[in-house]
C-alpha cells in the first residue's frame, strides 16, 4: 500500500511539472500522429487550460473501489473546496454557450435556503421561451439520504413505447403532490398497490386511490379494488360485491325516460324521471315502479 501511494505521489509530481511546462509552451506526451501535443490556454468562454484539439484522454485502472484504500479506482474526481461550490461537467455548442451539464450540488447559492444535496442533469430551455439559453434541472437525484427520489423541473417526464414499473416489497405508490418552498413536496393523492402479503389465488397487492390532508398525512382510500376478485369499494377496503358503497346515497344526476318497455337497454341499466324508476331486466326489456310523495 505504501508503494502504491509513493508511486501515486511521484506521478502526481510529474503531472504538475508537465502542466506547468505545457503552459509555457513545453512538451508533453507524444500524440498518435507522432507530434508532441502541448496544453495551451483556452480561448473559449471561461478560460482554463485546453487539451490539444482532437487528442484522446485514455484512463484505465485495475484497482477496486475500496473506501479504506482511498477509492483508488476513481479516475476522475471533482471536489468542491468551498461549501457552496458546484463541481460540474458541461457541454457547450460551437459558440461556447452551455447546453448541458451534470452538476453535483451540495448547498444552495442562497444561505437561507435548505441544502440541496443532489446530482442534477441540466439542459437549456427553449430558445424562444422565457428562460432562453438558461440551464434548468431536468433530472435530479439526492444523496446523503436512503430515498432514491428522482425529480424533474420545468419539464415533462415521458415513457415512450414502454413500461413505467414500480416494484417494491411494501406499498408501491405513484404519487401526486404539490411543490412548496425550496422544492419541498406534500402529497395530495397516491395510486397505490399495497404491500399486503400475496397469499395465492390472486389475493394481496390490492389497489387503492389514497387521499392526503393538507399536511401530507394519509386520510383514507377513496377507491379500493381487490385483486382477487376485482370487487370495487367506495369508502371501504373490503368490498363484498362488484360495487360496494359504504355511504348513505348514490346519485344519478340526469333523468331518463325509456320510450317504451321495449326501448334499447342492457340488463341492469337504471333510469328515473319525475314519475318512475326504470330497471332494464333483460336486453331491451324495461320495468318501472311508480313514485309517490309522503
Amino acid at each position: 500500500m505504501k508503494t502504491v501511494k509513493t508511486a501515486s505521489l511521484f506521478l502526481l509530481s510529474l503531472s504538475l511539472i508537465y502542466l506547468g511546462g505545457c503552459q509555457g509552451g513545453g512538451s508533453g506526451q507524444a500524440s498518435s500522429s507522432g507530434q508532441t501535443p502541448a496544453f495551451q490556454e483556452s480561448s473559449l468562454p471561461g478560460g482554463g487550460i485546453a487539451f490539444p484539439h482532437n487528442e484522446r484522454i485514455h484512463l484505465s485502472t485495475d484497482q477496486k473501489w475500496v473506501a479504506s484504500e482511498g477509492h483508488l479506482s476513481d479516475l476522475i474526481r471533482l471536489q468542491w473546496t468551498a461549501d457552496r461550490a458546484k463541481p460540474a461537467i458541461s457541454w457547450a455548442d460551437e459558440k461556447g454557450v452551455d447546453k448541458t451539464a451534470i452538476v453535483s450540488h451540495d448547498k444552495a447559492n442562497n444561505p437561507e435556503q435548505r441544502d440541496h444535496k443532489h446530482i442534477s442533469i441540466e439542459t437549456t430551455m427553449s430558445p424562444d421561451g422565457k428562460y432562453k439559453d438558461q440551464l434548468f434541472t431536468r433530472l435530479e437525484i439526492p444523496y446523503d439520504t436512503d430515498v432514491s427520489e428522482i425529480r424533474t423541473h420545468s419539464s415533462n417526464f415521458n415513457v415512450m413505447d414502454g413500461i413505467l414499473r414500480i416494484a417494491a416489497g411494501g406499498n408501491r405508490d405513484l404519487q401526486f403532490a404539490k411543490t412548496g418552498k425550496d422544492n419541498a413536496t406534500t402529497p395530495l393523492w397516491s395510486l397505490r398497490a399495497n404491500g399486503s402479503e400475496l397469499k395465492g389465488n390472486n389475493a394481496g397487492g390490492d389497489f387503492s386511490l389514497v387521499r392526503f390532508s393538507d399536511d401530507g398525512e394519509a386520510i383514507d382510500s377513496s377507491l379500493f379494488v381487490k385483486r382477487s376478485d376485482g370487487n370495487i369499494g367506495v369508502g371501504t377496503n373490503d368490498p363484498q360485491s362488484k360495487l360496494d358503497v359504504n355511504g348513505n346515497g348514490i346519485t344519478i344526476r340526469e333523468p331518463k325516460t325509456p320510450a317504451s318497455s321495449k326501448a334499447p337497454g342492457n340488463k341492469g341499466d337504471i333510469a328515473w324521471d319525475e314519475n318512475y324508476i326504470y330497471v332494464c331486466v333483460a336486453k331491451d326489456t324495461w320495468k318501472r315502479m311508480e313514485l309517490s310523495s309522503w
